[in-house]
């Protein structure tokens, strides 16, 4: 398992859309690159100021995240990204 440090996160990014709205199929090279993943895992958080400021995300939150951000990491056949916590957008409800 994959454990973030500090105030990382570690992200596995949804497919992207293969048709559009109107119901025209993509190829994979047309299709858009994610915004939206699902997070894994997260770090403990920052000191700061000798205080723990834990990461305002959790496991199973589904986020939208900044385009080219982050790591990639492939684990166990399984590709993921490692971001900070300032790449991480907004949570999706």
């Amino acid at each position: 398992m994959i454990k973030p440090l500090g105030s990382r996160v570690l992200i596995k990014m949804k497919e992207g859309e293969e048709k559009t709205k109107s119901g025209i199929i993509l190829s994979g090279a047309a299709q858009e690159k994610p915004q939206i993943a699902e997070v894994i895992e997260v770090g403990p958080g920052e000191n700061v100021d000798g205080k723990l400021e834990p990461v305002s995300v959790k496991k199973g939150d589904n986020v939208i995240v900044s385009k080219y951000s982050g790591t990639e990491v492939k684990y166990e056949g399984e590709e993921y990204i490692i971001v900070k916590q300032e790449d991480i957008l907004a949570i999706v409800e």
